[in-house]
């Protein structure tokens, strides 16, 4: 098992900015490509981004592409996700989510994630 714990959601307003932070036990997090994931009340989970194992590759949604940035630390084994410009349609739950699936495919279905966090509550008004 992998344990996943987020951390870093919080209510601000549009055009800010917050890091969303995803803490991670084991010895084998470096063997896992990460995504971070987002679900709004009456909403499908929504792929937000993904990172490759080493880090060297990311992707995106098309809706959070220049403003959002996914970065992680193998030595700290954490996850991050950097939010700038934020808008109230980015509210949501955030949850990040280890792939353990084989090969460098950076997946966007969340039904290709083996472990989850519990969330992160993220609110942006007007």
């Amino acid at each position: 098992q992998v344990q996943l714990v987020e951390s870093g959601g919080g209510l601000v307003q549009t055009g800010d900015s917050l890091r969303l932070s995803c803490a991670a036990s084991g010895r084998s997090w470096s063997q896992f490509k990460m995504g971070w994931f987002r679900q709004a009340p009456g909403n499908e989970r929504e792929f937000v981004a993904a990172i490759s194992r080493g880090g060297r590759s990311t992707d995106s949604a098309d809706s959070v592409k220049g403003r959002f940035t996914i970065s992680r630390d193998n030595v700290k084994n954490a996850a991050y996700l950097q939010m700038n410009s934020l808008k109230p349609e980015d509210t949501a739950l955030y949850y990040c989510a280890a792939d353990l699936t084989p090969g460098g495919t950076l997946h966007k279905a969340a039904a290709q994630y083996n472990y989850w966090g519990q969330g992160t509550q993220v609110t942006v008004s007007s």
